[in-house]
């Protein structure tokens, strides 16, 4: 069980470093919320995954697809992130 936290915390950081490298823009978040917005865009990539191809964590959690999929996750949640944190912003 704690390795799986371990990895989960491992895997989000990597996934957030890569999604706010890929998205350009300044994001004022520390080394935490980046851990956090790769742990929520796996989860975000991991549902997408498991609606577009069917497939679940049979198959096993730590695989390139899934850590694509995590990244591409993590872009979506940025975005989300971003057009939520802009829209309270102007108000």
């Amino acid at each position: 069980m704690l390795w799986t936290i371990i990895a989960w915390i491992v895997l989000g950081l990597i996934a957030g470093a890569v999604a706010r490298l890929l998205v350009p823009g300044r994001d004022p978040m520390g080394v935490g919320a980046t851990i956090l917005l790769g742990i929520v865009g796996s989860f975000i990539g991991g549902f997408l995954g498991y609606l577009i191809f069917g497939k679940d964590l049979g198959e096993g959690a730590l695989q390139p697809s899934g850590i694509i999929g995590s990244i591409i996750g993590a872009i979506v949640a940025l975005l989300v992130y971003r057009a939520a944190h802009h829209r309270r912003v102007l108000r």
